[in-house]
Order: C-alpha cells, then sequence, then structure tokens
C-alpha cells in the first residue's frame, strides 16, 4: 500500500489521480469501493505517522531533519489545498463521494497537526499559513468552538471567562485578506482547545484559582480582557476584608497560589502583548508594597510588639543579607519545611530574633518583600549557603 521511501504515497494517488476530476471519472465508484477507500484513509493516517516517526529518528543530523519534516509539512499542505479544490468540483457533489472529501480533509489535518505539534522546533512557525490550509483550520475551530460554548461550568468567574476566550478565538476565526495568520498561531489555539477539552482530568489546590485559570496561565492566555477579569476577582475578595494586615495576609496567600501555577513563557495568545507572568508578578509587586506601606503608615502597636524584638542578646547574626535570608524562608515556607497559617507568620516569626553583619533591626516586612525581586547574586549565594549545610550533614 505504500512505498518505503514515501510514506504518502498512497494518500498523494488517492488525491492527484484518482480524486482528480480531470484525470478520473468518479462516477464508477461503487458504495463498496467508496466504504473501502474510507476504511483504508484511516489505517493510512495512522501508519503515516509511524512511517514517519521512524524515518525522522533514525536521522541524525538536525538539518536533515528539519528538511524532512518541512518536506512532508509543505506536501500535506498541497495535498490538502488540492482535495479542498476537487471537493468544489461538480464531480464531488455525490453525497458518498463528498463524504469521502471530508475525511481526506481531517486526516490531512491530522497529519498536519501531528507534525506540527510533534516537530515545531524545525518548522518556520512565523510563515503566513495559506489560505486553504487557514480555511480548513478556521472550519475546525469553529466546530471546537460550539463545543466549547456548550461546556457547563458551575462558577459565574468561570462563564464570564468562557465567554472572554469563545470572543477572542472567535475573532480570530474571521479571515481577512490582510491579516498575516502564522502557522505560530494555528498551533497555540489547537493546544489551547484540546488543553479546555481535557479540563475534568486536571486537579487544583487552590482558593482563588480555577482549574480553568490554570489551563490559561499554562497557556500564557495574555488577553488583556482575561488579566482585567483576574486582578477585578483579586480586588473584590480583598474588598471584603478590612485591615491592611489580614489583606496583607491573604494577597500573600494569592500569590503563593499564583507561585506554585505551571508557566509556559514559551508560548503566548498574543505576540503583541506582555506574558501573563509580567504582568500578574508587577500587580502582586506593588499591590504587596502598598499594603505594608499602609501598614507602616498605620503604626499599628500590635504589629510593631510582634514584629520588633529590643532585646541584642535574643538574636541570632546571620552570615547572610536580608535579600538572601528571606529567598530562604520563602523557600521553606513553599516548600512545607515549616508550616504556618501564612508566610506572612513565618516571617513575623522568625526575622525579628535575625540579625546580619550590617544590620541589628530587620524588618519581617521588608525581608518578605524582597524575597519576591531576588537579584540573580542572592539567588545563587542562598544556593551555595545550604549547599554547604547538605555537605556538612554528609559528613556527620
Amino acid at each position: 500500500m505504500m512505498n518505503n521511501k514515501y510514506p504518502l504515497e498512497w494518500l498523494d494517488s488517492l488525491i492527484l489521480q484518482h480524486f482528480n476530476p480531470r484525470k478520473a471519472d468518479m462516477k464508477i465508484l461503487s458504495e463498496t469501493d467508496l466504504r473501502l477507500i474510507a476504511e483504508t484513509v484511516l489505517k493510512e493516517s495512522n501508519r503515516i505517522q509511524v512511517r514517519i516517526k521512524n524515518e525522522i529518528f533514525s536521522l541524525r543530523k538536525k538539518r536533515q531533519i528539519r528538511l524532512q519534516i518541512r518536506k512532508y509539512h509543505s506536501t500535506l499542505i498541497f495535498l490538502l489545498d488540492k482535495i479542498v479544490e476537487h471537493n468544489k468540483s461538480k464531480e464531488f457533489k455525490i453525497p458518498g463521494l463528498s463524504k469521502i472529501a471530508e475525511l481526506i480533509i481531517r486526516i490531512l489535518d491530522e497529519l498536519l497537526s501531528f507534525i506540527e505539534n510533534r516537530f515545531s522546533m524545525y518548522l518556520s512557525l512565523d510563515e503566513r499559513v495559506p489560505i486553504t490550509y487557514l480555511a480548513v483550520s478556521r472550519n475546525e475551530l469553529q466546530f471546537k468552538l460550539k463545543k466549547l460554548k456548550s461546556m457547563e461550568l458551575n462558577s459565574e468567574q468561570d462563564k464570564i471567562t468562557l465567554g472572554i476566550i469563545v470572543n477572542k478565538l472567535s475573532n480570530a476565526n474571521t479571515i481577512k485578506t490582510n491579516y498575516k495568520v502564522t502557522f505560530r498561531q494555528i498551533v497555540y489555539e489547537r493546544a489551547l482547545l484540546k488543553n479546555l477539552e481535557q479540563m475534568d482530568n486536571l486537579e487544583v489546590n487552590a482558593t482563588i484559582f480555577s482549574i480553568l485559570d490554570t489551563v490559561l496561565i499554562a497557556m500564557n492566555f495574555n488577553s488583556p480582557d482575561y488579566i482585567h477579569i483576574l486582578i477585578n476577582r483579586f480586588f473584590n475578595q480583598l474588598n471584603k476584608i478590612e485591615t491592611p494586615s489580614q489583606k496583607l495576609s491573604e494577597i500573600l496567600l494569592y500569590f503563593k497560589e499564583y507561585s506554585q501555577l505551571n508557566l509556559n513563557e514559551k508560548i503566548t495568545f498574543d505576540a503583541s502583548q506582555q506574558n501573563i507572568k509580567t504582568v500578574l508578578d508587577n500587580w502582586f509587586k506593588h499591590e504587596i508594597a502598598y499594603l505594608e506601606r499602609q501598614m507602616e503608615l498605620t503604626g499599628n502597636p500590635n504589629i510593631k510588639s510582634v514584629i520588633k524584638n529590643d532585646n541584642p542578646e535574643n538574636k541570632l547574626q546571620c552570615d547572610l543579607s536580608a535579600d538572601q535570608i528571606g529567598l530562604i524562608l520563602r523557600a521553606a515556607d513553599e516548600a512545607r519545611i515549616v508550616k504556618s497559617r501564612s508566610m506572612s507568620l513565618v516571617f513575623k516569626t522568625i526575622v525579628p530574633y535575625l540579625s546580619t553583619a550590617f544590620k541589628s533591626e530587620l524588618s519581617y516586612q521588608s525581608v518578605r518583600s524582597k524575597s519576591y525581586n531576588a537579584e540573580e547574586i542572592d539567588k545563587n549565594v542562598a544556593i551555595k549557603t545550604l549547599e554547604k549545610i547538605i555537605k556538612k550533614i554528609e559528613s556527620y
């Protein structure tokens, strides 16, 4: 059925010869013939994927791999263009034949997705998508968006978020003559929709982020509309809390949960916008600093009594800077080595009993704040310090 040197031989011959209205008479095909062709098309799809994988893995040089992948990718697009063109002819108005053409279009689209997802590093993803391939991709997107709209969600917030996703992708679904749609965009949209379809299989241990949020943040869905409603949700929760200290504890909990979420910065929904990580990191940083300043200005005596230890005999001098101490304490909390009601309480409890070679009084708010904006040099010092401890334990 397939030549060893060319995995696409059978599909190539079917589309360019047997299903070409200018070269073949499709009227002679019986229902049995069409059924056998449909069965073979499905089998060929799996065989082609296996053959391409085996061929690529047998190659040693990246240049050879890149050439082969691009060759298969461009050939599949060419075949897709041809079958779409054939399907528009009057010969394909026969119901059975039209269904076969639609099946071939779907299979070619799946093969393209297979190559784009499995071997994306060898493709030039920023090239413009051919108009026929774009039309097929947009039809597929439209179909998946209909399924997405019917998704049942318990949270009203998630329903609003889903509306934003559908709206953004629907706008992308409009093919504009002067609008450059790249392979990168098509690959991103497919991956996003696939992950949304598989949300039921995910678990999340968070109070402020839903499963839908975890998918969107992981996929770097950096739509300003989505980021806006996410930040509004934080504000709405914080507005229910009265004191700055309680608000600070709450926002630190949000930041902790956010920091533990996976995020792939190599992909993005909108390349013209900042990554969602950059925007949210900046927001958290400024809000935390604002609340800490509010607490300092209020001069709450209870806070002072918790964070101040005037007796120098009760202090331990640390051979680290405040920034490095903050990093280690934050890591200890997030790794659950020390367990507390909040990260804020960890810093409140420990920092007052520490000093450095240059500072006898450390502000727990300042130390905690610095742990969120660590310099690379401080990270390296903290790591080397922990490595020293490991070596010391190994020597016992």
